[in-house]
């Protein structure tokens, strides 16, 4: 059984209409400890997949969901999961987040 987390943003970024392609690879500029269950830790030097970029409601930061990648962090991949996107910095662009995508609860769910 899972957990309902609250949202953090009503909208997001995607590169489809699923958010099942990948927008980017960036890499992380700082260690970083998730809070909860919704984000991932990321460590600095770390590359990171990104599939969506949540767009900021009022009063809330940027952040955006990816999944990070490498050898060295086979037990993360494959985990997706929220990061502040202030702490990496886009290293290459594959397809530009242009669709625009109401989040749902599933977004924000922790299994």
């Amino acid at each position: 059984s899972g957990v309902k987390m609250d949202k953090i943003s009503n909208t997001k970024l995607c590169a489809d209409e699923e958010c099942s392609y990948v927008i980017s690879l960036a890499v992380a500029n700082d260690d970083y400890n998730a809070p909860d269950c919704r984000f991932i830790n990321l460590k600095k030097g770390q590359q990171i997949y990104v599939y969506a970029k949540l767009l900021p409601d009022e009063g809330t930061g940027e952040f955006w969901s990816g999944s990070v990648y490498g050898d060295r962090y086979v037990d993360q991949m494959g985990i997706i999961g929220y990061f502040p996107s202030t702490l990496v910095t886009e290293t290459l662009v594959y397809k530009e987040g242009s669709i625009e995508i109401p989040t749902s609860e599933v977004d924000f769910y922790c299994v």
